[in-house]
């Protein structure tokens, strides 16, 4: 499962839910960033660069070696060696076939989604999201089972999902991110493709922001990717908590119709995790 990504593209977006990028410390990072409406996100990030050769990259960025280094792990998170704070960021993550015309995106769809953790350096001054993204092997989590998506528009099965998190330090386990429906997203189903889409075919590199377009093509234009749609809101706790060794955290997914809140808690203390309408990542931090 380790390496099942590995030719995948993996994109991440900043600022997708409500307040997100207040609580994590990032708004001044984005102040010179203008977006459509008030509530889009500020733009997509890249977390791994699959088989990535600059030769073949007709431009002038070139993006940190780190980002070809394959970061997914679907049971442990290891800490940077600098002594940096760090936070899970509980997200989900699609697993998207991409296609391309005259070098340009053409399609985005949507097959799965899963339980994602984004995980992140926080450290005020950096030159580009990304470096606070990929620091080395299992710096980002994914978890192993996928839920198949039907048809990624409103009124389909997502519609009936909803993301938490916890963390369990000391064998007490306590909500990290709120425990949020999918629909909380600021952006999702066809207007969310439509802007990726979009952005990616456009970002430049400004701010903190980099240019996709190009790092793509440098790639060979991967067929498919794993985009993380955006981390939720922080609980209190969550927000001023960060990560320390031999803490496990929990990103979970799951269908609000099937399972309460108090059934996954259940689930995660007895580590008796049901396999249908919902997944579940479980990493240990090394």
């Amino acid at each position: 499962m380790q390496d099942k990504y590995k030719d995948y593209l993996g994109l991440g977006i900043a600022g997708n839910f409500a307040l997100h990028l207040a609580q994590a410390g990032e708004l001044e990072e984005f102040k010179d960033i203008i977006t459509a409406e008030e509530a889009a996100p500020k733009g997509i990030f890249p977390f791994y660069l699959p088989s990535y050769s600059p030769s073949s990259q007709k431009t002038r960025t070139t993006p940190k070696k780190i980002l070809t280094t394959y970061p997914l792990s679907s049971d442990i998170i290891k800490l940077p060696k600098e002594d940096v704070n760090v936070q899970m960021e509980p997200e989900v993550a699609l697993i998207c076939e991409l296609s391309y015309s005259n070098g340009e995106i053409q399609s985005i769809t949507p097959t799965h989604f899963t339980a994602y953790n984004d995980c992140s350096i926080r450290v005020a001054g950096a030159d580009k999201i990304s470096d606070k993204k990929n620091w080395g092997e299992s710096s980002k989590g994914i978890a192993s089972s996928l839920l198949e998506i039907d048809n990624f528009k409103e009124g389909s099965s997502l519609d009936d999902f909803s993301i938490c998190s916890f963390l369990k330090r000391d064998k007490i386990l306590t909500l990290y991110g709120e425990n949020v429906s999918l629909n909380g997203y600021s952006y999702f189903y066809e207007k969310l493709t439509k802007w990726i889409k979009q952005q990616i075919n456009t970002q430049k590199d400004f701010g903190p922001l980099e240019p996709l377009s190009e790092y793509i093509e440098a790639c060979d234009y991967p067929d498919r990717a794993i985009i993380s749609i955006g981390a939720t809101r922080y609980t209190e706790y969550g927000e001023k908590t960060f990560l320390q060794a031999n803490d496990e955290i929990f990103v979970i997914v799951y269908n609000h119709n099937t399972f309460s809140l108090k059934d996954i808690v259940s689930a995660l203390d007895s580590q008796k995790y049901p396999h249908k309408d919902i997944t579940i990542l479980h990493q240990k931090v090394l």
